[in-house]
């Protein structure tokens, strides 16, 4: 498939990575909303595919927020515009929750400033890699607030007074600072940030990949109802034995072997 604003590239042991190529500061815009639609899509249905990593061609933008100009329509008619912004907010939450929800593992590599929308896309993956740049959710320092999931990732990411220190004051956290809070998973040498992600993708690409997706969603359903979580969890416990994982899994347990899930 044809793509304007990412390159998709296809590596070892199943590892693919999605590159973000929208200049000049790759800003959240329709376009790029559409191509990430349809990686997710396509990176989903293929099979040679297991573990997804997300990174950007910009040396220091790993992402940035949305046209903010482009929401403010000055229009006068007050409801008009609020109804506009809604949307697209909306729009970018659907966007970004296509990785938090894909049945795969997914890894953020960053490598520059995740800031705003860029910490929010960073926080629907599963794993987060840092180099270099800041992260943070910068949008109240603006008068605004993070509208593409922040409130509610962060807040799951590293509890509610955490999560609501830093975005009350804005603060814009270097890697080794995120990782010490939880918000990235790894702060590396921004000239290893690719290998160590690559390295770390192959490690997940050897396990039960259909077995991840599936704790995923039980894990994604945990921001609910305990009882709908355990139906959820339950659901999902049986699905594995759809898949060939739970034999090769458990024949390699009782023979007491590394288990060849690939």
């Amino acid at each position: 498939m044809s793509y304007q604003t990412i390159e998709i590239e296809k590596r070892d042991k199943g590892v693919t990575w999605v590159t973000i190529d929208n200049p000049p500061v790759n800003a959240i815009g329709e376009e790029l909303m559409q191509d990430l639609d349809a990686a997710v899509e396509e990176l989903t249905n293929d099979e040679s595919v297991r573990v997804v990593v997300l990174t950007s061609r910009h040396e220091k933008i790993f992402l940035a927020g949305a046209d903010l100009k482009g929401m403010i329509q000055n229009s006068g008619d007050f409801a008009e515009e609020e109804n506009a912004i809604k949307k697209q907010s909306a729009r970018m939450q659907a966007c970004f929750h296509r990785f938090a929800s894909m049945p795969k593992p997914v890894i953020a590599a960053i490598n520059g400033h995740a800031l705003g929308g860029g910490c929010e896309l960073a926080m629907a993956c599963d794993f987060r890699m840092m180099g270099k740049g800041r992260i943070g959710l910068t949008e109240v320092s603006l008068g605004i607030i993070p509208g593409a999931g922040g409130t509610q990732r962060m807040v799951q990411l590293l509890g509610r007074a955490k999560a609501t220190e830093l975005i009350f004051t804005a603060k814009q956290l270097e890697a080794k600072e995120a990782e010490k809070v939880g918000l990235v998973t790894r702060a590396v040498d921004p000239e290893k940030l690719e290998d160590q992600t690559q390295a770390f993708a192959e490690t997940l690409a050897e396990g039960a990949i259909h077995a991840m997706g599936l704790a995923k969603r039980a894990m994604n359903a945990a921001d609910g109802p305990v009882e709908k979580g355990l139906e959820v969890e339950a659901k999902a416990f049986a699905d594995t034995f759809l898949t060939e994982e739970p034999g090769i899994g458990l024949a390699a347990f009782f023979q007491k072997e590394k288990p060849q899930f690939v």
